[in-house]
C-alpha cells in the first residue's frame, strides 16, 4: 500500500478536475471532498471512486457546469433541482442551505431531486456538526438491494447519516441499508480479504463472506434483515416524495450510468430552543445539547471491552484515522494512484 500526503492527493485530484474544465472554485471544493473522504479512511468513496466519477463526466452523465436551482420554498422547507450536477457539490450546497434555514427557523429541510451519487454521505454530517447543528440526511440509489424474502434487487441501499455536534468529537453515523455497502465490498475484494462476517448471498442463495460473490449475485444482506429492507423502502419514499424527483425504481440499474437520485438534508439548531432538558429557562440551549451528548457518550463508552479499550461511538474511528493519515500519509491503491496520474 502506498501512502501520499493530503496535499499531494488534493493537488492530483484538482489537476484532473481543472483539466475536465470545472471552474476553479467548485473544482477545489470537489477535490477537497474527495481528499477528505480518503483522509478519513473511507477509501471506497474517496480516491477509489474518483475514476468512475471522471468516467461519468466524460460520458455525459454528470454536468460539471450545472448549478442547482431552487424550485419551491415554504418557511424552513425548500425543494431544489440538482440538474445532474456533481453529486458531492449538490449535496454540500443543500446541507449548507439546510444549516442556514436552521439558523433562521430552528430547523431546515432541503429536498434535492435530479442529482448524482453524493460520494461519502458522512461528509454532509460532518459539515452540519462542524457548523454546530444536528444533521440528518439520506439518499436513494439505484435498485441494488433485494427486499427481504426476494431474490432480485427492488430497493436501494439507501445511505442514512445522522450527526450530533460535540466539542470532544462529533458523533456521526454513516450507514447504508446493507450489512456492508457496495463500496466496502469492493474494498475488501481489492485487498483480497474475506468479510469479517456474512455480508450477503452467493449465486446459489448461500450466505457468504466472499465480497466478489455478493457483488456478482447483487444480494447483499440488509441490516436487521426485514427491518433494513423496510427502512430502505421508507427512505426512498420520503426522498422521492419531498423532492418530487425519481424513486429507486426509476433510476437505471447500471452503476456506471446511475444518476437522477433524490436526497433530503435536515438540520436542527438546538440554540434556537429556550428551555433545557429540565424545562427551566436556559441561557444557552446549544450548550445544554452538547452537555447531554457528552453524558450519553460517556455512559455509552463504559465499561471498556475485555481488552480495556473504550467502546467506539460512531465517528470515533474517523477522528483517529484522520490524525494518523495526516501524520503518516493517506493509504492509496498504487494502481488507482497511477490511474489518477494518467487521467
Amino acid at each position: 500500500m502506498l501512502r501520499v500526503s493530503y496535499q499531494d492527493l488534493f493537488d492530483a485530484l484538482l489537476r484532473v478536475l481543472l483539466k475536465l474544465e470545472l471552474e476553479p472554485r467548485p473544482a477545489r471544493l470537489c477535490a477537497q471532498l474527495f481528499a477528505d473522504t480518503s483522509r478519513d479512511g473511507v477509501y471506497s468513496h474517496g480516491l477509489n471512486r474518483f475514476p468512475r466519477f471522471v468516467s461519468m463526466i466524460r460520458n455525459g452523465y454528470i454536468d460539471i457546469h450545472a448549478v442547482p436551482e431552487l424550485l419551491a420554498a415554504s418557511g424552513p422547507l425548500e425543494r431544489w433541482n440538482g440538474k445532474i450536477g456533481p453529486g458531492n457539490l449538490n449535496a454540500y450546497h443543500c446541507m449548507e442551505r439546510a444549516i442556514a434555514l436552521a439558523h433562521e427557523h430552528g430547523m431546515g429541510c432541503v429536498a434535492l431531486a435530479n442529482t448524482n451519487h453524493w460520494m461519502r454521505g458522512g461528509s454532509y454530517g460532518w459539515q452540519a456538526a462542524d457548523a454546530g447543528v444536528i444533521g440528518v440526511c439520506w439518499t436513494n440509489t439505484l435498485p441494488n438491494l433485494p427486499a427481504w424474502g426476494a431474490s432480485d434487487p427492488r430497493v436501494g441501499n439507501n445511505p442514512l447519516v445522522i450527526a450530533v455536534p460535540r466539542a470532544d468529537g462529533h458523533v456521526v453515523l454513516d450507514m447504508a441499508m446493507s450489512q456492508f455497502s457496495y463500496g466496502t465490498l469492493a474494498s475488501y475484494r481489492m485487498r483480497r480479504e474475506l468479510l469479517p462476517m456474512d455480508g450477503g448471498f452467493d449465486s446459489s442463495g448461500r450466505l457468504t463472506r466472499v465480497p466478489g460473490e455478493i457483488e456478482a449475485s447483487k444480494r447483499p444482506l440488509p441490516i436487521g434483515f426485514w427491518k433494513g429492507s423496510g427502512l430502505a423502502l421508507m427512505l426512498d419514499l420520503l426522498a422521492a416524495t419531498l423532492s418530487g424527483g425519481k424513486a429507486t425504481h426509476q433510476i437505471t440499474a447500471d452503476p456506471d450510468r446511475e444518476n437522477g437520485q433524490s436526497q433530503v438534508f435536515l438540520a436542527f439548531d438546538a440554540s434556537a430552543l429556550n428551555v433545557s432538558s429540565s424545562n427551566t429557562p436556559s441561557v444557552n440551549a446549544g450548550a445544554d445539547a452538547s452537555r447531554i451528548a457528552d453524558q450519553i457518550i460517556e455512559y455509552f463508552q463504559l465499561p471498556p471491552d475485555s481488552t480495556g479499550t473504550r467502546v467506539r461511538y460512531p465517528g470515533y474511528r474517523v477522528l483517529t484515522t484522520r490524525r494518523d493519515n495526516l501524520a503518516n500519509g493517506i493509504p492509496v491503491e498504487p494502481s488507482i494512484w497511477q490511474q489518477l496520474d494518467s487521467l
